[in-house]
C-alpha cells in the first residue's frame, strides 16, 4: 500500500508528429529574401515560433531562426508588432 501512495503518474504531454515542411519540399536553402516563407513561422507579435509548433526539424530551425534574424536586420520584417 506505500508504494501505490508514492506511486507518480506521467504527465507527459503530448505533441503531434508533424513533418519538416523543408525536408518533403526538399528546399536546401532557406532565404532570409523570402519574406512570405518566414512570417508563416513568426507570431503576429513578432517572435519566432519553437520547433513543437512548427513542426521543422532542428536543422532546418536553426537555419529558419538565422534567416529571420537577417530578415529583421535588414528590415524585412518588424522585430515587433505590426
Amino acid at each position: 500500500m506505500v508504494e501505490e501512495k508514492f506511486k507518480r503518474r506521467s504527465r507527459k504531454k503530448f505533441f503531434p508528429v508533424k513533418k519538416c515542411y523543408f525536408c518533403a519540399q526538399k528546399i536546401s536553402v532557406i532565404d532570409y529574401k523570402d519574406v512570405e516563407t518566414l512570417r508563416h513561422y513568426t507570431t503576429e507579435r513578432g517572435k519566432i515560433l519553437a520547433r513543437r509548433i512548427t513542426g521543422a526539424c532542428s536543422k532546418h530551425q536553426r537555419v529558419l531562426v538565422h534567416a529571420i534574424k537577417r530578415a529583421r536586420y535588414i528590415a524585412l520584417i518588424p522585430f515587433g508588432g505590426e
